[in-house]
Parts: C-alpha cells; sequence; structure tokens
C-alpha cells in the first residue's frame, strides 16, 4: 500500500507516519528528515538544501525528486511506503505520475494555522535519528532524550515563530492546490487533525481500510 500524508507543517504528519509505518509493517520515507541529514553531513545536497530550509521555503522540486526516486526504488519499498513530506507542489505530484510512481491513499490532515502554531512551539526533534517528539502531545518517556536511540531532543530552527509563519504561508499558496488534484483521482482522504493522536490514526486506518 503506498500512501502519501499531506498537511501543513506541524499537522502531524511525521508522528502519524510512524504510527502507520509499525501497524502496516511499511517503510515511511520522510524528505525532511532525509534532508536534515545530509546538512548534518555537509553534503552537496545538504548544502544547497540548508539556503531554502533556513528561510522556511520548499526545496526545489529536482532536490526533492532525486532523494525519492533513489529512495523508493530500495528493497525495503517492494511492498508498500509512505511518503511524508512530498509531493509538495502541484509539478511534483506529477512528475512523480510520470515516473509511475503508484499511489494508492492520500491523506491529508487538516488543522487550523493557529493550532499548528501553538504546536510547534513543544516540539522536539531526535538530533541523531530525526524521531520527532512533543512535549505535551507525544513526550519522551525521558525529558530531552529519545526514545529510540537515545540521542538528544532539539528545537529546529525552522521551528521558530517567524519562519513557521513563512512555511504556512507557502504551504497554502502551493500545496493545498494538490488536495484538488487527487480528489480528482479519488485518493484523497481527509482526516481531522484537533484531535488526540490515537484519534487520528484510526480514522486513517479507517480511511485506508486497514482498520481491525
Amino acid at each position: 500500500m503506498n500512501l502519501i500524508l499531506l498537511g501543513a507543517p506541524g499537522a502531524g504528519k511525521g508522528t502519524q507516519a510512524e504510527l502507520l509505518m509499525e501497524r502496516l509493517h511499511i517503510p515511511s520515507i520522510s524528505t525532511g528528515n532525509m534532508l536534515r541529514e545530509a546538512i548534518k553531513n555537509g553534503t552537496d545536497l545538504g548544502k544547497q538544501a540548508k539556503v531554502y530550509m533556513d528561510g522556511g521555503l520548499l526545496v526545489p522540486d529536482a532536490l526533492i525528486l532525486g532523494i525519492v526516486a533513489e529512495r523508493v526504488a530500495q528493497p525495503d519499498c517492494a511492498n508498500g511506503f509512505i511518503l511524508d513530506g512530498v509531493p509538495r507542489t502541484l509539478a511534483q505530484a506529477e512528475a512523480l505520475d510520470a515516473r509511475g510512481v503508484e499511489i494508492h491513499h492520500v491523506l491529508s490532515i487538516e488543522i487550523d494555522d493557529g493550532i499548528i502554531e501553538g504546536r510547534m512551539t513543544g516540539r522536539r526533534v531526535c538530533a541523531k535519528c530525526g524521531a520527532s517528539y512533543h512535549i505535551v502531545a507525544n513526550p519522551p518517556k525521558t525529558e530531552g532524550v529519545c526514545d529510540i536511540c537515545g540521542g538528544e531532543l532539539v528545537s529546529r530552527q525552522d521551528d521558530a515563530p517567524e519562519t513557521v509563519r513563512r512555511r504556512l504561508e507557502v504551504y497554502h499558496a502551493s500545496t493545498e492546490v494538490l488536495k484538488d488534484y487527487y480528489a480528482r483521482q479519488g485518493k484523497l482522504r481527509l482526516i481531522r487533525g484537533d484531535q488526540s493522536i490515537e484519534g487520528a490514526n484510526q480514522e486513517i486506518l479507517t480511511a485506508i481500510g486497514a482498520k481491525e
């Protein structure tokens, strides 16, 4: 089952991707995590992406699609995958279709901008593995320490208030058109983001026909 998760920054895509990965036994492909890893390692791609990400802007399609194409060709994606953070533009969606990347369901997590701004001030990310937490909604077992790898949890620069507002502006201008695109294909499923993590996950499982 090949899935796409849509939603504004801070809508909960990363958290839901982790839950779906465990439930469906397919990998979650987060372009954000892959880009941040490239930045951390100082690769050419990372240096190019850093300029855009630090300004709260979208990374160009050519960089994103190159990463995705390589990733979905890996053996662990043979039985399905979850795309988190891509496509973000209509051009990216069309390019994925043109490349023959089949998508079965597109899940759009719907939530007001004001709630998102409040959420992101409490978001923490593992500096080592990229796992996402929230100090209220999804706290780690030990404050400041990743449950998965024991790495340090940090606040990302792109979670700063002014950057969050800019990212939301970019999202509404560029990404929401994707809902119309996938709705026309009969693949769009709207998920309420203003509920508990467990509630949203159950709504997703029902929408894709995977609820036990």
